[in-house]
């Protein structure tokens, strides 16, 4: 009789003591760990811990940035031209509001954005298929999709104002050539991380062309391709403030990049810092709202996310 690491005993011919083989003990004991696994309780948080925890961290964290600020301020270590108090900043959204101008400028910047943002996709998309599964256009196109990601979205606006002129679709096209290959690329990424043995197996059961694409390649390639579209939007997102930046002009109204512009133009930093709280404001939403949900979909689909 010996003795295994984990000390069950074991007769010379592999059973155990009772007369079990030892290879159906240690698939009872598989099974039973992950009938644990299974177990583990996923329903629904309650409110208050989700308030604890996800809503409470975020909160004391600008309340503790709004007494630093503040503290700053009351110091006068730095002049109030430069760093205008909290107070004064909640003015500029006060006179913005009343003037019924401040949803305006939200809603041109987010407009143009989200719009710019699906073109890029149904583009970027298609394009990213394309070079991960064609090897030639992969080493045709796969560099200069990489040089374009890496570079800053600010240098497409001088020749989109000469090639379209002052109007939306130069907005559009900078956004396009930001976004684009971002989204190309992450899909490319996902892509390379399918095991092949999905593959083969598609293959097998008759998924070839566009049916292996749909029902084999994109569910495969969704983590990937979901941080692709994230970065996407976020390259979409800078692309159109460096564009409302640069270029101004009365047919393109007034953006969150144009406002801070004008605060720029007329040494106003509290409207400079209005039009940062604004930009960084519509980022946080559209991740909380849209991408957040997505991915814990995504995990939580995959067995990779347990709500506890």
């Amino acid at each position: 009789m010996a003795t295994t690491d984990t000390g069950v005993d074991i007769e010379k011919d592999g059973s155990s003591p009772t007369g079990e083989p030892q290879d159906s003990q240690d698939l009872a004991g598989l099974e039973a760990g992950l009938d644990a696994l299974d177990s583990v309780q996923t329903g629904r948080t309650p409110l208050r811990e989700t308030l604890i925890r996800k809503v409470l961290p975020p909160i004391t964290a600008i309340a503790l940035v709004l007494v630093i600020w503040q503290l700053l301020v009351w110091a006068g270590i730095v002049p109030e031209y430069k760093l205008p108090s909290p107070s004064a900043v909640w003015d500029e959204v006060a006179v913005a509001w009343r003037q019924g101008t401040l949803l305006d400028y939200i809603w041109t910047s987010v407009s143009r954005g989200l719009l710019g943002f699906l073109m890029a996709l149904a583009i970027g998309t298609p394009l990213g298929l394309l070079v991960a599964r064609v090897r030639f256009v992969r080493a045709a196109i796969g560099p200069i999709l990489s040089g374009l990601q890496s570079l800053p979205s600010v240098a497409w606006v001088p020749p989109a104002v000469l090639w379209l002129g002052l109007d939306n679709s130069m907005m559009y096209a900078v956004i396009l050539l930001g976004a684009v290959p971002s989204i190309a690329n992450g899909l490319v990424a996902g892509i390379d991380q399918i095991p092949p043995l999905f593959l083969r197996a598609g293959r097998t059961l008759g998924a070839t062309g566009l049916r292996e694409s749909w029902h084999i390649v994109m569910p495969g390639a969704l983590p990937g391709y979901l941080a692709g579209l994230k970065q996407g939007w976020a390259f979409s997102w800078r692309s159109l403030m460096a564009a409302e930046i640069i270029a101004s002009s009365p047919d393109l109204g007034v953006g969150l990049g144009q406002l801070l512009e004008n605060g720029r133009n007329n040494a106003s930093m509290s409207q400079v810092f209005l039009a940062i709280f604004l930009i960084l404001l519509v980022g946080i939403a559209i991740d909380l709202l849209i991408f957040s949900p997505l991915e814990r979909r995504v995990l939580r689909g995959r067995g990779l996310l347990v709500t506890r």
